[in-house]
């Protein structure tokens, strides 16, 4: 038997064994990858014709991308109670906090245990009232913030909650739902001919227990007419309305007896508007 011969066409089989399996597997891939892209092409199709259908406008730029996340834990600071508002040594102005101005918004800043880690958060916003979420990584902890309180043209006082994400709850990461169908669960279900959706934004938000630590679930917050607030959960699409500007304050440790304090439960919105 020629083994030099035998072995060649062993090498040659297998060579193109390898070529056709490839072939397979990269027109699996490009299937799977058409499909995902015309599933995403018909849902914003389908989300365009349902604002158009009820004329609603969406002033906002939806992400288009879906990360997976986790449901977290954290537990509230001690040190720091949400409900006391504090004076500020030296007070400062909002526009040159912003514009990331002069020594003195630093040295009011410094004031502020950990303010680097939040970020402004527009849309709630008030007259008077400049409020910061803090950052968990670059998503928002909704519930979690700094309330800058404005006083004749500057900064006096300010509200705030911390919490640390507890890193021994491990938990695993799943897929959300995209901001897209959040949207048309609003538009369907609860949202009046003629509305305007102002911001689509991905976040935490968790609803207050008698406990120093507190779960949050990944949701989409929308905004509506600058005045509703809505939680879409980000895996199953369950729907929380907190209507005419009740989005409510962080919640946290009670200062004067140190038992947790929650928010006021928003009243029941699970009826969709007609």
């Amino acid at each position: 038997m020629n083994w030099s011969r035998a072995k060649s066409i062993l090498i040659a089989s297998f060579l193109l064994l390898n070529m056709i399996l490839g072939f397979q597997l990269w027109s699996t891939n490009r299937s799977n990858q058409t499909d995902v892209s015309s599933d995403a092409s018909s849902t914003v199709e389908d989300l365009n014709r349902a604002l158009r259908n009820k004329n609603i406008r969406l002033t906002d730029e939806l992400p288009t991308d879906q990360p997976k996340l986790k449901v977290i834990t954290v537990k509230y600071d001690d040190s720091i109670k949400p409900g006391e508002e504090k004076t500020l040594r030296v007070p400062l102005i909002m526009s040159t906090l912003l514009g990331k101005g002069a020594s003195k918004e630093g040295q009011s800043l410094s004031e502020i245990p950990n303010f680097g880690m939040y970020q402004l958060d527009s849309a709630i916003s008030r007259n008077g009232i400049y409020v910061f979420s803090q950052l968990y990584g670059k998503i928002p902890l909704f519930d979690v913030r700094v309330e800058l309180n404005e006083k004749n043209g500057e900064i006096t006082s300010y509200r705030q909650a911390y919490v640390e994400v507890e890193s021994e709850v491990e938990q695993t990461e799943q897929k959300l739902i995209s901001a897209q169908l959040a949207v048309r669960s609003l538009v369907d279900n609860y949202l009046s001919d003629g509305s305007i959706i102002t911001e689509v934004r991905l976040g935490y938000h968790g609803q207050p227990y008698n406990s120093q630590t507190q779960p949050m679930f990944p949701q989409w917050r929308i905004a509506v007419d600058n005045r509703d607030i809505y939680y879409v959960q980000a895996f199953n699409g369950a729907v929380e309305s907190l209507q005419n500007g009740s989005d409510p304050p962080p919640f946290g440790k009670d200062e004067e007896d140190g038992a947790p304090k929650a928010s006021p439960a928003p009243d029941d919105k699970s009826t969709p508007k007609k």
